[in-house]
């Protein structure tokens, strides 16, 4: 058997017996001016296209062209308007090397004609083939020997000749490849062959990219960069800043005919800019290129594809059958991307249309397919739910008007709490406010109530609830969203009922109502047992939020250990996008829960754990209960700055204090969860008393909400800060009654009270409410020393002045591992002889009162008791690399352009990075960041 041209090796004319068996065509020696068919030679086939005025040079490609030089093969490959054939053009117009242009057309199949205009291009380049080659005489092939001779010719030259082949997709002959790739081959470095199409060719690529013998420049390289895209606008005389030209690339994908389109219609505008991002392409002539070049001449089986699947953002053959009701797609997608139809490739089987396209398809297909579209996405978002796709099929399904689909398709999938967190949560409200009343579902009302809830109105979200409920109570609720689930894997009522349960435990929270919490608890205990495992695993932030709710009500109740054991859960849960909020928020609850029981230390390592979570959950967080708060606000809830802030309060730390509490009232959530106000009306009013601002500490101390059931540690802390206000104003007596509602439940609460009570002159009753602390937990420190000061006064006034000395040392070494100054610093004149003596200047030195006298002078006796720069934190904040950098140079005195310029940083990032470390370490200025960065020996 003979071979082909594509296992022939040798590089030398080969015998008649290595070509393939072909018809004996004779050939003729002389210089033709005709083609085969008889018809001249068209010279413009052969001439370098013309560059317009407005023609951008970009070097890069450019440089890249220059490989072809050192490679047998290139290939430019892009979509039609994408710019290879004035890039090819411009480059090779600046060669020293010959260079054979050919204008590949339709007729060019025959392999006589096609023969015949290459070597018409050689001649014209002034690279002639000798009379040995011959010349086509039969336009429908050639003789064996012209492919071999004009191999061995190329093969022989000194320098290449580089054959540019443009429009080579519309070459589909195999005969004429096989012979073109025998040609190419054996040339060796005579020819340089450049092949500028549309499509793949059918020549054996992965070979010569094996051999690292191809240069490729592709779709992906042809499209203009944001400056590229400036530079061309500049051309045709519009003066668009790169960003404006960066959102017009994003629209066009860089596609150099669309961009110049656009800036020619651009010019005729009165304001270019705004046409530019604003244009309509379905009526511009981007549209009449696209539907000339790539719809018209498809198939109507294609064109009716392109069609439907214009209303997706994503389509695979399946889904694109789907929109058909045929089952060709999977043939025709891959034949659109490999054309280069603008049918971009994503993978695992995945295209999307180019944004341009897509729009002008979309309005074409109004006008082809009138009313076609709800359809469309009815039957797109039915088969992506049966697919698992469910934000695309609740997409689908909004934009069919469909909501009772798009509801019940949310509520089924267990995915309701997605309205409240998770990086998704807004895209989801907004998804679903133009949902109307028409939507009558039970799924319908309880998206409108989580919706309403999401955003605290309690009054619509309540009503909407309530619908829902008494609907399922009426309905025996199939699949909410109306599929063909398999039976086995269709949760059915219960998936309902359980979202029904989430949104009663968020009501609960919202109102304070914690019995209305634990009954909802108690259903959703039931209720996951009725719905399929894998949905409970692939949601975990529904009984994440669920417990968060719930935690947070019984925290309200003064129920300490309940809500510590649900928080607890939470805040183990495993990692996600949709739990991280959950864990911050319930790391803030528990450090709430560490503070009111008297422990300032833990409460402050569960705060800045918190905070840590929530740098994690990144810069787009939801807004809404369970989400912290909006985008933009900066990282956490809000709860556990409020901590951080009270803990700040009892070390004396004001400046400290107030800043966090100012960072926390920038939060939406600070006043509108019972639980979040109660922590910010106690924490303002006691700075305020340690600023000595009795009457506005008073009106603080109000949490302003309205809710079902009393909080007991909150209306304590309240009560405390209205007596320190009577004492204040030389009121005790008012100041004791006031004090009667305080009892030996809140541990912290009841030393407070009594160290009022006795600054009111009533020693009996400060015992009464010591002796009658009863602690749901162990009890901290702050307890520990507030009752150790009252009897230690106690003792004092009653004439035991050694035990008196015993508890304030007691109280002193309590104090000084949790650095809790204000009971020291509020105790008044009856404490500074016993802080005077020997061993409770020992340990109060440093922390408490200043630190020895230097140079071994002597201390000032009555001198005012105040605080010394902080002690080193036990647990100091995780600073990245970048933020430690920045902090060594600020240590040094570095400016923040001089740290710029030594990390090679712009100024802005270091403000950011300085931001960034500010708030980690809880300060304001750079010398507190160096102080306490020392202190927790960062530095």
């Amino acid at each position: 058997m003979p071979e082909t041209y594509e296992n022939a090796r040798e590089p030398a004319v080969p015998a008649a017996s290595a070509l393939p068996a072909a018809p004996v065509v004779p050939t003729v020696p002389a210089v033709p001016c005709a083609d085969p068919l008889g018809e001249p030679f068209l010279r413009t086939r052969f001439a370098l296209p013309a560059r317009p005025a407005t023609f951008l040079r970009r070097q890069r490609l450019v440089d890249h062209l220059d490989q072809a030089l050192g490679t047998p093969l290139t290939l430019v490959n892009g979509a039609a308007g994408a710019g290879k054939t004035l890039l090819a053009a411009d480059w090779a117009a600046g060669l020293r090397s010959p260079v054979a242009w050919l204008t590949v057309e339709a007729g060019d199949r025959r392999p006589g004609v096609f023969w015949a205009y290459v070597l018409q291009s050689l001649r014209a380049c002034g690279a002639p083939a000798s009379d040995a080659v011959g010349v086509p005489v039969d336009a429908s092939g050639v003789g064996r020997g012209l492919p071999a001779a004009l191999a061995a010719e190329l093969n022989a030259r000194d320098r290449p000749v580089v054959l540019v082949l443009d429009e080579y997709d519309c070459m589909t002959a195999p005969e004429v490849t096989e012979q073109l790739a025998f040609v190419l081959r054996h040339a060796g470095r005579g020819l340089r062959l450049v092949l500028v199409t549309r499509t793949e060719p059918l020549l054996p690529l992965h070979r010569y990219r094996a051999a690292g013998e191809l240069t490729e420049i592709r779709a992906a390289e042809l499209a203009f960069t944001p400056e590229e895209a400036a530079a061309l606008l500049e051309l045709h005389g519009l003066s668009l800043p790169v960003d404006a030209a960066r959102a017009l690339v994003d629209r066009t994908r860089g596609w150099a005919a669309g961009l110049r389109l656009s800036a020619l219609a651009a010019r005729e505008s009165a304001d270019p800019e705004l046409y530019l991002k604003e244009f309509e392409a379905d009526r511009s002539t981007v549209a009449d290129f696209l539907l000339a070049e790539v719809l018209k001449g498809r198939t109507p089986e294609a064109q009716d594809l392109l069609l439907r699947v214009s209303v997706l953002k994503r389509f695979c053959p399946g889904l694109a059958d789907a929109l058909t009701l045929r089952t060709d797609a999977a043939p025709l997608l891959a034949g659109l991307h490999r054309e280069n139809a603008f049918v971009e490739h994503l993978g695992h089987s995945w295209y999307q249309l180019h944004p341009l396209f897509g729009e002008i398809l979309r309005a074409h297909l109004r006008v082809r397919l009138p009313g076609v579209e709800p359809e469309l996405h009815r039957r797109a978002a039915r088969w992506l739910r049966r697919s698992g796709f469910l934000p695309e099929a609740l997409a689908h399904g909004a934009a069919a008007d469909d909501w009772d689909f798009a509801a019940g398709a949310l509520v089924d999938d267990l995915a309701i709490g997605r309205l409240f967190t998770g990086l998704r949560s807004d895209d989801l409200a907004q998804l679903f406010s133009p949902m109307g009343p028409e939507a009558r579902s039970p799924a319908a009302d309880l998206v409108r109530a989580a919706r309403d809830l999401s955003r605290y109105d309690l009054d619509h979200g309540r009503v909407h609830l309530r619908h829902a409920e008494e609907r399922l109570a009426d309905d025996a609720l199939g699949p909410a969203d109306g599929t063909s689930r398999p039976a086995a894997d269709a949760p059915g009522p219960a998936a309902a009922r359980l979202s029904c349960a989430l949104l009663e435990a968020l009501v609960a929270r919202l109102t304070g109502c914690p019995p209305q919490g634990e009954e909802a608890a108690e259903a959703a205990d039931e209720l996951r047992r009725q719905v399929p495992a894998h949905l409970l695993d692939e949601h975990p932030e529904l009984t994440a939020l669920l417990l968060t709710h719930l935690g947070s009500a019984r925290l309200w109740a003064g129920r300490f250990e309940d809500a510590r054991t649900v928080l607890t859960t939470v805040a183990g849960t495993p990692g996600g996008a949709s739990t991280v909020l959950l864990r911050e928020e319930s790391m803030g609850h528990l450090a709430l829960l560490d503070y009111l029981n008297g422990w300032l230390d833990r409460a402050e390592r569960k705060a800045l754990a918190a905070l840590s979570e929530a740098e994690r959950a990144g810069p787009l967080r939801p807004s809404g209960p369970g989400s912290g708060f909006s985008s933009g606000s900066g990282p956490g809830s809000g709860i556990e700055r409020l901590v951080l802030a009270a803990v700040a309060v009892d070390r004396h730390e004001l400046g400290r204090a107030q800043a966090l509490l100012d960072e926390a009232a920038r939060l939406p959530s600070a006043t509108r969860d019972p639980v979040t106000a109660a922590g910010r009306a106690l924490v303002s009013a006691r700075l305020l008393l340690a600023r000595g601002k009795a009457r506005a500490a008073v009106e603080a101390a109000d949490p302003a909400v309205s809710t079902a059931v009393a909080s007991p540690w909150a209306a304590s802390h309240e009560k405390l800060v209205a007596s320190a206000a009577h004492l204040a104003e030389g009121r005790p007596d008012s100041a004791a009654e006031v004090l009667r509602g305080v009892s030996g439940d809140q541990p912290v609460c009841a030393v407070e009270a009594a160290a009022l009570q006795l600054a009111a002159g009533r020693p009996r009753d400060a015992v009464d409410l010591l002796d009658g602390i009863r602690a749901e937990g162990p009890t901290g420190p702050a307890v520990a020393v507030g009752a150790a000061l009252v009897r230690a006064r106690v003792a004092e006034e009653a004439g035991d002045t050694v035990t008196a000395r015993r508890l304030v040392a007691q109280a002193l070494l309590d104090a000084r591992r949790e650095r809790l100054r204000r009971p020291f610093l509020g105790a008044g004149a009856w404490i500074r002889p016993l802080l005077a003596t020997a061993p409770s200047r020992a340990l109060a030195e440093g922390w408490l009162t200043p630190g020895p006298p230097r140079h071994g002078g002597p201390s000032r006796r009555g001198e005012p008791l105040r605080p010394e720069p902080l002690p080193p934190l036990l647990v100091a904040p995780e600073l990245s690399g970048r933020e430690h950098d920045v902090l060594e140079r600020l240590a040094r005195m570095m400016s923040t352009e001089e740290i710029a310029a030594d990390l090679y940083l712009s100024v802005n990032t270091v403000k950011t990075h300085l931001k960034s470390v500010y708030r980690k370490l809880a300060v304001n200025r750079r010398g507190e960041a160096v102080r306490r960065a020392r202190e927790l020996r960062l530095l």
